[in-house]
């Protein structure tokens, strides 16, 4: 019995020492981490609409896109004076002649798909290709500025309900990647 009241407060001071160092680091724990903490937070959405490299990217794409899109406005067109032909001349056409009208307007619509949904596939395919180059190239940026200016933590995001302009680095990054873009140009 003596031993068995022995072990238990025993037990009740091993437990209380725990309770003990666990609510005395708890609370000391903000002296502990007494140093300041720098966290940053990146738009990236931003930056790839905003930034010099990323509206070169979008200026480039239009103009590889231009010839094709011409081609698709172009298919519309003449898919348009189809259907209005068949439209008015409804009541004069033999019932031959107006199937293969229709013929001919189904075959330019399923054209006009394919060429559309085909450009719609590639844009976004190379859209894809500059803007993950300019993200590489963000990362870069963001990855020397959290050394230069030592921040601990930067997080990149494109919404949140609220952010503090004091911890936004957005414009930082979009000036570093501005005044990269001319050496770029030139390699």
């Amino acid at each position: 019995m003596k031993d068995s009241l022995n072990r238990y407060s025993q037990i009740t001071v091993v437990r209380f020492v725990k309770i003990f160092i666990f609510l005395a680091v708890l609370i000391l724990s903000p002296y502990l981490f007494a140093g300041e903490i720098k966290i940053g937070v990146v738009n990236t959405e931003r930056v790839l609409r905003e930034s010099m490299p990323a509206v070169a990217a979008q200026k480039k794409i239009e103009n590889e896109f231009q010839a094709r899109d011409a081609r698709i406005r172009e298919l519309s067109v003449q898919i348009r004076a189809l259907q209005q032909e068949l439209e008015k001349n409804i009541d004069f056409v033999n019932e031959e002649e107006r199937r293969l009208k229709e013929r001919e307007l189904a075959g330019l619509s399923r054209r006009y798909q394919r060429t559309q949904q085909q450009m719609r596939e590639d844009l976004s395919l190379r859209q894809n290709e500059e803007y993950s180059l300019i993200l590489e190239r963000t990362n870069k940026v963001i990855k020397e500025l959290a050394e230069q200016q030592d921040y601990d933590l930067i997080l990149q995001l494109q919404d949140s309900v609220y952010r503090s302009a004091r911890i936004d680095i957005t414009d930082q990054v979009i000036k570093a990647l501005n005044a990269q873009e001319p050496t770029s140009r030139k390699q």
